[in-house]
């Protein structure tokens, strides 16, 4: 697209990433907001002697403004920058779960508006540069070819979700990333309590595989006591780990048990 002056409102680990990746493509970095600490260690790593501002200055500069702040605030943030953008301005925001109702301000101020979410987890870092990722857009008529563009800047790939599944659009993406951080932590740190001085190394060939054959094949790459009906192993599972892991477990195996048609184990997991 045309190189534009982008601000950005949110510092955090996404807003500082894409304001490099968007500075990379050509973009001016006109400001970003950046209150803690690490937000501003962030700015320094990542954008050099980009000005740091206070919100309002950033939406005033921006002829792209980038909110990149937590959903539960988006709405009182849009409210608050609302009156400080031009007509024409495009406003973006990168929650999953939110659409284009959350930036009704904007659009009444004459903006044009973008849900704009790329799916990937950050860590803020220059780790993240070279990752690519799906952006998980909802825009107008308009703006779609714009949004598009945008995309590509950040060497994403669009995929067009509609304003009313952008909530079950986000919760399919939190639980299987967000979900799998936990069950991978709760592995290592069982494996971790029985000795094992690298446990990522025990399960990075496991989860690989496993992971790569369910995006291939679905419910039918499953293996294990569930899939195989093993009673005796699962309630032998739950008897060894802690009760933080079991309650993980146990509402797993539960979920599995159905999804496979394991009746018997299900019974036993719910009797457990």
């Amino acid at each position: 697209m045309q190189r534009s002056r982008v601000g950005v409102v949110g510092a955090g680990r996404v807003g500082a990433v894409l304001a490099s990746r968007l500075r990379a493509a050509g973009h001016e970095i006109a400001g970003v907001s950046a209150r803690s600490d690490a937000s501003r260690l962030r700015v320094a790593t990542l954008l050099g002697d980009v000005p740091v501002l206070e919100p309002q200055a950033v939406a005033a500069r921006a002829d792209v403004l980038l909110l990149a702040v937590p959903d539960d605030v988006l709405g009182d943030v849009a409210e608050d920058l609302a009156p400080h953008v031009r007509a024409g301005v495009v406003v973006l925001h990168t929650s999953g779960r939110h659409g284009l109702a959350v930036l009704a301000p904007f659009a009444a101020a004459g903006a044009r508006t973008i849900a704009f979410h790329p799916a990937m987890t950050f860590t803020g870092t220059e780790v993240d540069l070279d990752r690519s990722c799906v952006v998980g857009l909802t825009a107008g008529d308009g703006e779609r070819e714009l949004a598009e563009a945008l995309a590509a800047d950040i060497d994403g790939t669009p995929v067009w979700i509609a304003e009313v599944d952008r909530t079950t659009y986000h919760a399919a993406l939190a639980h299987g990333a967000n979900h799998l951080t936990t069950i991978v932590a709760q592995a290592m740190d069982l494996l971790r309590g029985i000795g094992a001085e690298d446990p990522a190394a025990v399960l990075r060939p496991l989860l690989h595989a496993a992971l790569d054959n369910t995006l291939a094949y679905g419910d039918a790459a499953l293996t294990g006591p569930v899939a195989r009906g093993d009673v005796s192993t699962v309630r032998a599972h739950l008897d060894a780990i802690d009760a933080d892991t079991a309650l993980a477990y146990r509402a797993l195996a539960a979920a599995t048990a159905t999804r496979v048609g394991a009746q018997e184990v299900l019974d036993e997991v719910t009797a457990s």
